[in-house]
């Protein structure tokens, strides 16, 4: 029962380093909702299952993150603004593997 490190750059470009949970089941969406770091109903429209896109992130570190699956790489090829380190932050659920890593939020889909 540990908490990580995370470095989130929100959507206006600025990086926020913040302590997440490593014993309470979150996603990075979570996370991010949870410190407010994008606007409310903004982020994890969806309710996290991998159905809008709206929790999309690019993962700036070298983490190995587990695969992403069918629905994930769905839903990523309709998104905007789509990158070769797109990944839904709804997929992405906090692990001790996970601390240090950095991810940048996508702009949001208008």
């Amino acid at each position: 029962m540990t908490d990580i490190k995370l470095k989130i750059t929100d959507r206006d470009g600025v990086m926020h380093e913040i302590e997440a949970p490593t014993d309470m089941n979150m996603n990075l969406m979570e996370v991010v909702r949870s410190y407010e770091l994008a606007p409310e109903g903004t982020i994890g429209i969806c309710g996290g299952m991998a159905m809008c896109a709206s929790c999309q992130c690019y993962v700036l570190s070298d983490h190995e993150l587990p695969e992403k699956s069918d629905d994930e790489e769905a839903m990523l090829a309709e998104a905007f603004n789509v990158k070769e380190n797109s990944r839904l932050g709804c997929q992405l659920h906090i692990s001790e593997e996970m601390d240090g890593l950095e991810v940048e939020l996508a702009p949001e889909e208008l």
